[in-house]
């Protein structure tokens, strides 16, 4: 067994590089970019939706409060007529990259502190390079990509969207995968 607070360096840097490594996918490789598209008229719709002054939150239209109220033929109505949507509202002041880049980056390190614990009760000290792999790769990738399954499952992102983000993750298991076999204790 080995304590998780002994992997401070592999989980460290399994997070830099993760990070850097996302950085290089987001801002050098360009398969992201078709992820979202530009709504059509897109000045009108938020001219329209800025006299409602929406506050920031998660929304969804059409809306009904319960199970029951989804067989209203009022709802039913709203349904067929469309258009559906899930909307993110965010507020007006800029999109600020410095507050997610730190939540990113902290996610990177609470991933490579969770493969630690499960790989560190797994494995003992001197531990094989390849044991190391699986245990932390298969713990990073569940961080990583698997949950982002649901994104497609129940709020209809675009499954490439989806599947492209769940390669990056499975990049990020490798990468972290990799660097904790490197630094394991013996």
């Amino acid at each position: 067994m080995v304590p998780a607070i002994s992997l401070w360096l592999p989980i460290l840097l399994s997070a830099v590089t993760v990070f850097l490594a996302s950085s290089v996918i987001h801002m050098v490789l360009t398969y992201h970019r078709s992820d979202f598209k530009g709504l059509p008229s897109q000045d009108q719709v938020m001219d329209a939706l800025r006299a409602f002054n929406i506050p920031p939150g998660e929304y969804v239209m059409p809306h009904c409060e319960s199970p029951k109220a989804m067989e209203e033929p009022e709802f039913k109505e709203r349904l067929e007529k469309g258009p559906v949507a899930f909307l993110t509202v965010l507020k007006g002041s800029g999109f600020g990259m410095g507050k997610s880049l730190v939540l990113w980056f902290l996610y990177c390190l609470l991933i490579g502190l969770f493969a630690a614990y499960l790989a560190g009760r797994a494995l003992g000290p001197g531990a094989h390079y390849l044991s190391v792999f699986r245990f932390v790769g298969a713990a990073a990738f569940g961080g990583y990509a698997l949950a982002l399954l649901q994104n497609s499952i129940w709020y209809k992102r675009a499954w490439a969207s989806t599947l492209k983000s769940m390669m990056d993750g499975f990049i990020y298991a490798l990468l972290t995968a990799g660097i904790f076999g490197w630094l394991w204790p013996v």
